[in-house]
């Protein structure tokens, strides 16, 4: 499996380069490829400041990216979830993975952050509050 870094994503989805595009697209769609965090977050990072790209895009973008069956990450549902809390919410994308963690795989987070706790709060209390599945 190969780990990719920020560019070659970043060239892939803007497809800025076409040199550096199609070398992206090479590498991305005839492997098995690992996107750590840290990429996620440097890419999240990159699109919004540099790229002034909106947060939905930005998310449409990545989860795309990662429904391809050789995109691979530390927890695409703790990413995925991550993506949701950025496009909706004015929180930044490191805090939207801690939210998370902490939403999907029931991790306690602590943070000095109150927007955070808040945030993680009042989601947990939705979840709680809405009835089970009768099926």
């Amino acid at each position: 499996m190969l780990i990719v870094d920020a560019n070659i994503i970043l060239r892939y989805l803007l497809f800025d380069n076409i040199e550096l595009a199609e070398k992206a697209s090479e590498i991305i769609e005839n492997n098995k490829v690992f996107i750590p965090f840290e990429v996620a977050a440097e890419i999240v990072y990159v699109l919004e400041k540099v790229y002034e790209v909106e947060r939905p895009e930005i998310s449409r973008s990545i989860k795309e990216l990662l429904g391809s069956d050789n995109i691979h990450t530390y927890d695409s549902d703790v990413l995925n979830k991550a993506l949701d809390i950025f496009s909706l919410k004015k929180i930044d994308f490191v805090d939207t993975l801690l939210c998370g963690y902490s939403l999907v795989r029931g991790d306690e987070v602590k943070t000095f952050d109150k927007k955070i706790n808040k945030y993680i709060q009042k989601e947990k209390e939705k979840s709680e509050s809405r009835p089970d599945d009768p099926r």
